[in-house]
């Protein structure tokens, strides 16, 4: 039925062999809002789903945000995966009030919970690879925000092939071709009538900014797809060489510093990046540099949640002091603070609870699944936990050394215990062995900031 040797498709292949996007027999999980991008990405996954072996599933989320609209779409995509034989799995959020509750702006909340609820779907359904449909024309979009925001080369690579299980096998593919394909094919979609309207920084690039560039250079698009990936390409050889010196020479807390200070600056920064998470800034960037380079063997520079200091010839990423909160009980009925993290936490029973959402920050328990008290406390040695869908058990240190939780942060995460271990990690998720079904009696634990 469907067209394979065409541009698109083999431009397709390409980016999924040369990210292993795709692996053979893997389950793959396509985030599917039932727009022209989604049903392009939902079809050519089951074109290749013979050549390649894929078991394809479908997850689609409603926000909340467009009332009869965003019904509309659900059902859509619902009808069509039964009428297609497709597992179809969806979830929904009151997205506004998320973002009210949280300070943060709509499309934030909005980006916050749809991955949550994907992440949460790929591990109950075993999925290998979570597929979103970004198009090229979205990577050019993010390309220009970021260039007008004065990012870096790793914010002008856009929008990532790859990241940890999710892929976008899209990314070099343009709206004008997936119209195309869609057309040629007569696969069917919904539109979104707010992708018209200017209400935000990214519909004012697309509809004011991309058409005077197209007007002005001749195959725009094309060549915005070259750029970024050659751009990209730049950027994860200087990231190749940054992992390498920290695979060498960073043991978990600390990197020498003389070392470190004689590393070109767009390396170090790099390697920061991989210690301390993306999100260190430029100045921060280089007060680490300045301690590293300079005479004084005690100098410190605190940055967001640790201290990095000089202790003679290292460089150390931790607090001198580690600060920590004292373990607390947490009731069912009231609130727990821990004002040393700025967090806040809610606990309720709930009989026969219909509707199940864990996530990163929201627990359900099953009520007769916990043993005695419920204790909120740091990271401590020792601790294990089994996280569902992990299928293995890892002990706190590592879990936390695997996300690159180092220095003062580590000691501020809260666990949550019982009498019998470790039953959820603020961040990371709820143990197996206290996982809930729909009508189950739950005790229901929400994190906050």
């Amino acid at each position: 039925m469907y067209q394979r040797k065409n541009t698109i498709v083999m431009k397709i292949i390409d980016l999924c062999e040369k990210y292993d996007m795709l692996p053979k027999g893997a389950t793959v999980l396509a985030a599917v809002s039932g727009g022209k991008d989604s049903m392009c990405l939902l079809e050519l996954l089951l074109c290749f789903s013979e050549q390649y072996g894929l078991n394809i599933a479908c997850a689609h989320f409603d926000h909340q945000l467009r009332g009869e609209c965003s019904l509309r779409d659900r059902r859509f995509v619902e009808n069509y995966c039964k009428e297609r034989g497709i597992p179809c799995y969806t979830g929904t959020s009151d997205v506004s009030a998320y973002a009210a509750e949280n300070g943060i702006g709509i499309e934030e909340a909005a980006r916050t919970l749809r991955y949550e609820f994907l992440e949460k779907t790929a591990d109950e359904i075993g999925a290998d690879r979570i597929a979103t449909a970004h198009t090229a024309n979205d990577n050019t979009e993010t390309f220009l925000f970021n260039f007008a925001r004065g990012s870096g080369l790793t914010g002008l690579c856009g929008i990532p092939p790859v990241r940890g299980r999710i892929v976008r096998p899209l990314l070099h593919t343009t709206t004008d071709e997936v119209l195309s394909y869609l057309q040629e094919n007569g696969i069917p979609h919904v539109e979104d009538a707010t992708n018209d309207e200017d209400f935000c920084a990214r519909n004012k690039i697309r509809h004011k900014v991309i058409p005077v560039l197209r007007d002005i250079c001749g195959g725009f698009d094309e060549n915005a797809v070259r750029g970024i990936s050659l751009l990209r390409e730049d950027d994860e050889y200087l990231y190749s060489i940054a992992q390498r010196f920290t695979d060498e020479k960073f043991d978990g807390d600390s990197l020498p510093s003389a070392e470190f200070a004689e590393l070109p600056r767009p390396i170090s920064a790099r390697v920061l990046k991989i210690i301390l998470g993306a999100g260190i800034s430029a100045g921060h960037t280089e007060a680490i540099r300045e301690i590293a380079e300079g005479g004084d063997p005690h100098a410190s520079v605190d940055i967001p949640g640790m201290r990095v200091f000089r202790d003679y010839d290292r460089l150390v990423f931790g607090d001198q002091e580690q600060e920590e909160f004292l373990p607390r009980v947490v009731r069912i009925g009231s609130s727990t603070e821990i004002p040393e993290a700025g967090l806040k936490i809610y606990c309720e029973f709930i009989p026969q609870c219909g509707e199940i959402y864990n996530s990163f920050n929201n627990f359900y328990f099953k009520s007769d699944s916990v043993c005695g008290k419920i204790i909120v406390r740091p990271r401590f040695e020792g601790g294990t936990v089994r996280l569902a869908g992990r299928n293995c058990t890892k002990s706190l240190k590592k879990l936390f050394s695997e996300a690159r939780l180092n220095g003062k942060g580590r000691y501020l995460v809260p666990v949550l215990c019982d009498g019998a271990g470790v039953i959820a990690v603020y961040g990371f998720g709820i143990a197996e062995r206290c996982l809930p079904h729909p009508g189950d009696d739950v005790i229901h634990i929400r994190i906050e900031k």
